[in-house]
């Protein structure tokens, strides 16, 4: 039997995503008998993050200076923007390394049953960074959900009166994926939007 400190340890584990209630137990047990490095270097580490963590004002993102790291890279291009739901997509997206530009993060998506509204997310900031020019794209990297279209579709409906060129992320077969195992969803989007053979 564990102490409250340790149970209330592992509690807060388990609201992490992906890590359930055993698992976060088995990270605080390997953590408790590593206390003097490993567990020191974690709450140090929690601890600056926390006394430094700040939303940039410009993309939204999240980082220990504003502006972010991204809006700060003079090597970025500032030509292009690309338009995310959330962090965790800027993310996945920026690690690939294949999109050099800028990013804006909504902060969510459109949702009626959930009562999210257009003034809910960071849109009117989106289209003012498109308003004063200097943009030459936006890309839309909205998630293949039906509210993830709904917001990508709602924005580009907004930027049509402006001389940018508004483009989305392609839909449809995954690299190294079997048609057996695709849902009805993925496989209809990839025959809609099939190119001729090069």
């Amino acid at each position: 039997m564990a102490s409250q400190e340790i149970e209330a340890l592992a509690q807060s584990l388990a609201r992490l995503p992906g890590l359930g209630p055993r698992s976060a137990r088995r990270a605080v047990l390997w953590l408790v008998k590593r206390r003097e490095t490993a567990l020191a270097q974690l709450v140090a580490a929690l601890a600056e993050v926390q006394a430094r963590l700040v939303e940039c004002d410009i993309c939204g993102n999240v980082d220990t200076q504003d502006p972010c790291g991204v809006c700060a890279d003079p090597r970025r291009d500032p030509r292009a923007l690309c338009v995310v739901e959330d962090v965790a997509d800027l993310w996945a997206l920026d690690r690939s390394r294949l999109f050099t530009g800028r990013y804006h993060v909504l902060g969510g998506r459109l949702s009626a049953l959930d009562g999210v509204g257009p003034e809910d997310l960071s849109i009117g900031s989106l289209i003012g960074r498109v308003e004063q020019g200097g943009i030459d794209e936006v890309v839309l990297a909205m998630n293949a959900t039906l509210e993830g279209q709904t917001t990508a579709h709602y924005i580009a409906e907004r930027l049509e009166a402006f001389p940018v060129r508004i483009t989305q992320l392609a839909h449809g077969l995954p690299v190294g994926g079997e048609l057996d195992y695709l849902d009805e969803g993925t496989l209809a989007q990839a025959l809609r939007a099939r190119r001729p053979v090069a």
